[in-house]
């Protein structure tokens, strides 16, 4: 099998999120590095959260992407540091959360020695108002917070900045 550092990369990249199942783990951002050695690969992973119950999922599909494409070994490495930020994501990813009806990220993630966050105001995938209001810090998974449009009057999960 002749593979190049390119096809490597496309298995990896063709992973979904399972948590946000219309995101491929590029889009996410999570997918920081693909080494391919003589049928070897080695992907390099960064999780949302330190504690983000996906990985093992995560992990065990790009397992699986790979074997289905010939590959005969795979390594699946998690780093914590740098820490993931939404900067990471993809304007196709943001895209496509908002076509799915979450919001997406608002704004730049927190630099350290950087100037003071201002919050922004979430727009509803639904109908587009800035008229939302923050229900709960946590959504249906931790990286998303509940919000609920005072226009439509529907829920919506907002994807946090972070």
């Amino acid at each position: 099998m002749v593979t190049t550092a390119a096809d490597a990369w496309r298995v990896a990249a063709s992973v979904h999120d399972p948590e946000v199942p219309v995101l491929t783990i590029e889009d996410l951002g999570i997918l920081r590095d693909v080494r391919e050695d003589a049928g070897r690969v080695t992907v390099t992973i960064t999780p949302t959260y330190s504690g983000c119950p996906a990985m093992d999922t995560i992990t065990q599909d790009l397992e699986l992407a790979y074997s289905a494409a010939g590959y005969d070994r795979v390594d699946v490495v998690t780093v914590l540091a740098p820490a993931w930020t939404t900067d990471w994501m993809t304007p196709e990813g943001k895209r496509k959360l908002e076509a799915f009806g979450i919001a997406p990220p608002t704004g730049r993630g927190a630099v350290p020695a950087g100037p003071i966050r201002v919050a922004l105001a979430v727009r509803c995938p639904r109908c587009g108002s800035l008229r939302t209001r923050e229900v709960s810090r946590f959504g249906s998974t931790s990286c998303k917070a509940l919000f609920e449009c005072l226009g439509c009057l529907e829920p919506f999960d907002h994807f946090k900045v972070h």
